[in-house]
């Protein structure tokens, strides 16, 4: 892990304009903020931070991706969510001293904008809208949870990985896509083993809803069909 120092000045405006918390906001309030704020690199598969860390800090991704995730007694990995550009996390440093039941870690080279959580503290009584946009946030995160743990509890493998790659097409507004995530963190997302999700692909292909090329890449045939499994 390293820091950009004062070079990462511009680094930061982007990234605090990119989330949506914080983008609503005048150029000189950002600019505010972006003055009590410092942007560090890390490497593909470093710790961030892990449970039991204490949240005195919010990390906004500026370039990369990061996966939030569970760890089991076990060892085994549950998949939360995926971080990407403009999300943030942390939040919880912004009401309480608390500590982090679960582990962030970086699935690609990444740069993250880091606030201190007096800071945070600061612009929310400065600038109550950034309330609004974090109750908002908050809200579309807990009925993605929701949606998730009925998923794993209701559906089978078939439909969950159905609907993973239905939902993935929509967001990314097209059917030729790479998958964002490798077989094993797509299994651990979707509750599930890589041998499975791999079995499930190739089942789609054979009936024709879609087509892979490589370890990632989909290009999906019969979106309807994958809707109706």
């Amino acid at each position: 892990m390293s820091s950009c120092g004062h070079a990462g000045q511009k680094g930061n405006q982007l990234c605090i304009s990119a989330v949506p918390i914080f983008n609503h906001l005048k150029q000189e309030e950002m600019e505010e903020i972006v003055k009590t704020t410092r942007m560090e690199k890390f490497s593909r598969g470093e710790i961030i931070y892990e449970a039991g860390d204490a949240s005195d800090y919010m990390y906004i991704i500026h370039r990369g991706r990061v996966k939030i995730y569970h760890l089991a007694e076990s060892g085994k990995e549950q998949l939360i969510r995926m971080m990407e550009p403009g999300d943030f996390m942390g939040e919880l440093s912004l009401f309480s001293k608390s500590t982090f039941d679960h582990y962030a870690e970086t699935m690609e080279n990444t740069e993250i904008c880091i606030i201190r959580q007096q800071d945070l503290q600061a612009f929310l009584l400065k600038w109550p809208s950034i309330s609004l946009k974090l109750l908002d946030e908050f809200s579309k995160r807990l009925l993605n949870v929701e949606r998730l743990v009925s998923s794993l509890t209701s559906e089978d493998v078939e439909k969950r990985t159905a609907s993973y790659l239905v939902e993935l097409a929509d967001k990314e507004n097209t059917l030729q896509f790479t998958l964002p995530l490798s077989k094993k963190d797509l299994a651990s997302y979707l509750g599930t083993t890589p041998e499975s999700i791999s079995r499930k692909l190739a089942d789609f292909e054979e009936q024709g809803l879609l087509v892979q090329s490589g370890q990632k890449g989909i290009e999906i045939l019969d979106l309807d069909g994958l809707r109706g499994i």
